[in-house]
């Protein structure tokens, strides 16, 4: 399949499915413009090669309603200020308001349609809102990771009116070629930290990626399940009792299959969910009644750090501790620290979900990481191992 790259856009009106569903305050104002930083480079490829840039996108929840609240005519300013360039603003989406503003386009000019939401046919895949979006142009684009793992008419469906001609943006491409040096193609040896609160989350990527790690770091909340079920005492700890058995069965299929866990070893306490509580490292087996895991200790810091420093391959899906709170975020910048120094040494690390996303970004690691994914829900399905429809789609019609 053809790289963007390697696509002639001159004379062409190209739809791209971009990710702007950005993050807006009180005032309507975009407070982060990361997604629409990372879809320049697409649509700078398609302006600067002679073509007609028809952007769509979502914006928040409106449920098939026309809400104010969720006009893409908010980040319409940050738009053009990230791009550099004008950028017209069509009322509708698709009709002869959206085909009018089309033809108006001057090549190497950039259209931003409005919220794709707007129609409740988007979200249940509606094969004529497909080919109604489809008709605003003769060449398709999804450069929408954030979105690839649902069926809607705009990432999946549309594809279907354009084959031969649609291609995935250089930031779906990025996401791709991420998770296949993680999941396929990485350098041995392979890690990955799992953190988070809950083990029920994380079972499906847990059992997934078994195959192709060498070494697994078990962190945050939902190693206090591990924890208890081989015995240890974890005080006021969070824990899933009814998925122990779980537990023990992962530990199990890891050791036959040769990959090592890491489980703390010794964790920060608090005698409150506080980042003012009293605190206490306690052996991660023997905590104390009244008190409760919220960091890993030392100990732990020291051993993942070895761990890290050693893999040419990583992972990063989940927190090793409450970072929220300066008090217990200790563990997860070491985490983050450690993952700097590998990659600095010729490691590819890969940043994937929300709170990991968020932890990297609120640390500084967000340029000394290998890659940092935009889609939350999307990566972890790639984790999971499922074929996301999007990038399926593109696949099947290019």
């Amino acid at each position: 399949m053809k790289s963007i790259s390697e696509i002639d856009f001159s004379n062409k009106t190209v739809l791209i499915r971009v990710d702007f569903n950005v993050p807006l305050n009180e005032d309507k104002k975009v407070t982060d413009n990361n997604r629409i930083t990372a879809a320049k480079p697409t649509i700078d490829a398609v302006v600067k090669g002679g073509g007609k840039a028809v952007l769509m996108s979502h914006l928040g929840r409106p449920n098939g309603e026309r809400n104010p609240d969720f006009s893409l005519k908010h980040i319409l300013s940050e738009v053009e200020a990230v791009l550099g360039q004008n950028v017209v603003f069509s009322e509708e989406c698709v009709g002869a308001t959206a085909k009018d503003a089309v033809d108006s386009l001057a090549a190497g000019g950039i259209l931003l349609l409005e919220n794709l939401r707007f129609h409740k046919e988007e979200t249940a895949g509606d094969e004529a809102f497909a080919k109604e979006l489809s008709e605003l142009a003769d060449f398709y684009i999804n450069d929408a990771f954030g979105t690839a793992h649902r069926a809607h008419a705009s990432t999946t469906v549309v594809a279907q009116f354009f084959k031969g001609n649609c291609c995935f943006g250089s930031l779906l491409a990025k996401e791709i070629d991420a998770i296949e040096k993680v999941m396929r193609t990485g350098e041995k040896p392979i890690t990955a930290i799992l953190g988070g609160s809950k083990v029920s989350s994380k079972i499906t990527i847990i059992e997934n990626i078994l195959d192709k790690v060498d070494h697994m770091i078990i962190g945050g909340g939902m190693a206090y399940t591990f924890i208890k079920a081989q015995g240890g005492s974890i005080g006021n700890s969070i824990c899933e009792d009814d998925k122990m058995e779980l537990a023990l069965e992962i530990l199990k299929q890891a050791k036959a299959k040769g990959v090592q866990i890491h489980l703390p070893v010794d964790v920060v306490a608090g005698d409150d969910f506080s980042n003012d509580a009293n605190t206490r490292v306690f052996p991660s087996n023997a905590i104390e009644e009244g008190w409760e895991g919220l960091d890993s200790g030392p100990e732990t810091q020291k051993h993942s750090r070895e761990v890290l420093l050693a893999s040419k391959t990583i992972l990063w899906n989940g927190p090793v501790g409450v970072f929220e709170m300066d008090t217990f975020s200790k563990g997860t910048i070491n985490i983050g620290n450690s993952i700097a120094d590998a990659t600095k040494a010729g490691a590819f690390s890969l940043v994937g979900g929300g709170d990991s996303v968020a932890a990297v970004k609120q640390f500084g690691f967000e340029h000394k990481v290998s890659y940092v994914s935009t889609g939350g829900g999307a990566m972890l399905e790639s984790l999971e191992g499922r074929t996301l429809p999007g990038i399926a789609a593109i696949y099947e019609m290019a």
